[in-house]
């Protein structure tokens, strides 16, 4: 076995000796600022410290390593992804890329650098605990929302009391954001949780920017009945309107090129034998371009609004939900492609992310570039979720020469 398959094997294993830190037994769930949390951290930090970083926590308990160099006024090039989770979560979301960003410096041990490396496992990405995602990488990125603080859980605890329980003064939470002049770039990889690279088969492929999002929470009232004696045509039924307003979403994605998603739906009153009169149900509309999404949504609601009419149904809607479509900075994108020809001997396959990721936060801090690992069947937020060894060999490869091709230029 080669130096490089051996170390891709560490990481498999790492990768499972980070899903025992788990809330449950039965099932891997790591929500952010609980005990799990905190050790699996501690691991990360023993592992970090093993390949020669330096190590600390910042204010909102994100961990941190760092690759010091001689030079520390340059501005510095930061590697990661989260360390949280979904509930019932595959070990690989997010997971993977610490681990391959930890074991990139283990490589580069003996290599200088004229700038400082940081390795960081985001704190928060998932939103699990308090269904606000993203709160590691925006109070790095200079974007934590201080109300958060207000936030509280299923049991009551708000982020404030359970910052405080993981040893971090809430009053400082964010106050150590990096700033865009001391920030190089910020390099991502993680598994695509999609299908396309398994299609291609191909290990990995260049991310080309992350989709823009809309969530909606939407209603639909109409008028209740007996199920017997109301006929057809004098019923004003929801959920044959939600139902025909479902089937037009997805046709529309279909005709416009994007991805949307009615994901709850409930049924009032629930009974078998009266027409229902209220449902609700959301959507999830997705594009790369923000453009897009921005006219996709208006002409959408629209459409639903206009069903809504003819079947005499009252449509309220709110968008409880929205991210900037981030694209990937376009010379990160070709360091990325030049690296995976070198590793793969292949053409550089170039895809977007539907799915959110710390890069968008990060985003608004710096330059960012993304690189995803092939995952079965695209399966992922789920036990099943699965990677080769093979392919984190080839994704350890190509992180390891992205961030030596960032050398020549970085003091110029």
């Amino acid at each position: 076995m080669t130096t490089m398959e051996s170390r891709a094997a560490r990481l498999m294993e790492q990768a499972d000796i980070l899903a025992g830190y788990s809330e449950s037994r039965n099932e891997l769930t790591r929500a952010y600022l609980t005990p799990q949390h905190r050790a699996a951290h501690d691991q990360l930090a023993v592992w970090m410290q093993q390949a020669g970083l330096e190590t600390w926590q910042d204010s909102a308990g994100n961990q941190w390593g760092r690759k010091v160099a001689a030079d520390p006024t340059l501005p510095v090039l930061i590697l990661g992804s989260h360390s949280d989770t979904v509930i019932n979560a595959g070990r690989y979301d997010g997971n993977l890329g610490v681990l391959l960003a930890i074991e990139t410096l283990a490589l580069l041990r003996d290599e200088t650098f004229p700038f400082h490396i940081d390795v960081v496992a985001f704190a928060d990405e998932e939103g699990t605990r308090f269904d606000t995602t993203l709160i590691g990488s925006a109070a790095v990125a200079g974007c934590f929302k201080p109300e958060w603080l207000d936030v509280a859980d299923a049991q009551g605890i708000t982020m404030a009391q359970a910052m405080r329980d993981f040893g971090l003064d809430p009053a400082l939470a964010g106050s150590d954001a990096r700033q865009p002049e001391e920030t190089l770039a910020y390099l991502e990889v993680h598994i695509e949780q999609g299908p396309v690279l398994e299609a291609e088969n191909l290990p990995v492929g260049v991310v080309t920017g992350i989709a823009g999002a809309k969530r909606f929470q939407c209603q639909l009232r109409g008028e209740a009945g007996h199920a017997g004696t109301v006929p057809v045509n004098y019923r004003h039924d929801a959920l044959c309107g939600a139902a025909e307003m479902i089937s037009c979403i997805e046709a529309f994605a279909r005709q416009h090129e994007i991805v949307a998603t009615v994901g709850k739906c409930e049924v009032m009153p629930g009974a078998v034998n009266v027409i229902p009169d209220d449902v609700r149900f959301t959507i999830d509309i997705r594009s790369l371009s923000q453009s897009q999404l921005e006219r996709c949504t208006q002409v959408l609601f629209s459409r639903l609004e206009n069903i809504a009419h003819q079947r005499q149904l009252q449509l309220d809607y709110e968008n409880i939900y929205q991210a900037p479509a981030v694209l990937c900075d376009e010379k990160l994108q070709q360091l990325w492609a030049s690296a995976v020809e070198t590793v793969t001997r292949k053409p550089p396959h170039f895809l977007p992310s539907g799915a959110g990721h710390d890069a968008l936060a990060m985003a608004e801090l710096t330059d960012v570039g993304m690189l995803f690992v092939r995952c079965e069947k695209g399966i992922s937020h789920h036990p099943a979720e699965q990677v080769l060894t093979e392919d984190v060999q080839v994704a350890l490869d190509c992180l390891v020469t992205m961030v030596k091709g960032f050398a020549p230029g970085a003091g110029q």
